[in-house]
């Protein structure tokens, strides 16, 4: 049985219930973090609380907690869990109001959950075989940069392509290519490895910084540029990130083959030092 946190309480996932006037339910007003677990250490939980408190900040609800007590509730909660590889899922909304309006409620305070699931390996093999992805255009609102629990477009394009038996939609804007619906991007062009800038249009994924530090701390040569559509169609490796998919080869787009078909050479180094990472903070060496 999984067991949950709800506003100060921990308690069996099954038992957590919030009102049906939360703003959350009733408006997508919220935010969310997801976070994975390795050996029982949380990954990157720095980089999260950050993007946690400007997601925060920018839908305006008051971070509930201070960065201790987030980090000392975490880890709490994945140490009730079963499991040594976890995925974390954290939400805070602006909280239940006497009445549904679209304007602010006064003095309301933010629900705050988080659960904790069993979370299996990424498959090697799968990741060998690399994964089929389309381009969609991007239909979603103009902070993307806000980890917003409002994410009907992301899960309408979502299932778009999972009916086209792709395992992805990369989104285009104004003839850019921006991010898939669930994950960052990144192409191989011209031997360098290139990402399209943080801003507005996309989230600024933590699987994401820490491949452009590995890049800089190896030698890989990195840029981060918009890419023009025909750019992604000429790329020699496209790369797909999060934090639960770790870094995913797209071998075909649209139908048509990413260079041979198969993950590219430039993947099989970053993947090789993304999982030596990984290992790093299994044995406590690496945050």
């Amino acid at each position: 049985m999984s067991t949950a946190y709800l506003n100060g309480t921990f308690l069996p996932l099954e038992q957590a219930q919030v009102s049906v006037m939360d703003r959350g339910f009733l408006f997508g007003d919220g935010i969310y973090e997801v976070i994975p677990v390795y050996n029982r250490k949380l990954f990157r939980l720095p980089h999260h609380l950050k993007r946690l408190k400007n997601s925060l900040d920018g839908v305006r609800i008051g971070n509930p907690l201070t960065d201790a007590e987030w980090s000392e509730l975490l880890i709490e909660l994945v140490g009730r869990n079963a499991g040594d590889d976890q995925a974390v899922y954290l939400q805070v909304t602006r909280g239940v109001a006497a009445r549904r309006d679209h304007a602010f409620p006064v003095d309301t305070r933010p629900t705050v959950f988080a659960m904790s699931t069993p979370a299996p390996a990424v498959s090697t093999r799968a990741s060998e075989a690399g994964v089929k992805a389309i381009t969609l255009p991007d239909i979603r609102w103009q902070q993307c940069d806000i980890k917003a629990i409002t994410l009907l477009p992301n899960v309408l394009m979502r299932q778009q392509a999972i009916d086209a038996a792709t395992a992805e939609a990369i989104l285009i804007k104004n003839g850019y290519a921006i991010e898939g619906a669930a994950s960052n991007l990144f192409i191989v062009l011209n031997g360098d490895l290139v990402t399209p800038p943080n801003g507005p249009a996309l989230l600024p994924g933590i699987t994401r910084d820490l491949v452009l530090e590995l890049a800089a701390a190896n030698g890989i040569p990195f840029r981060e540029a918009d890419i023009p559509e025909l750019e992604l169609e000429q790329a020699e490796e496209i790369w797909l990130t999060s934090s639960t998919r770790e870094i995913s080869p797209v071998t075909h787009l649209n139908d048509r083959l990413i260079g041979n078909g198969q993950p590219g050479a430039l993947w099989r180094r970053m993947i090789r030092l993304y999982q030596d990472y990984k290992e790093a903070l299994r044995r406590g060496e690496a945050s």
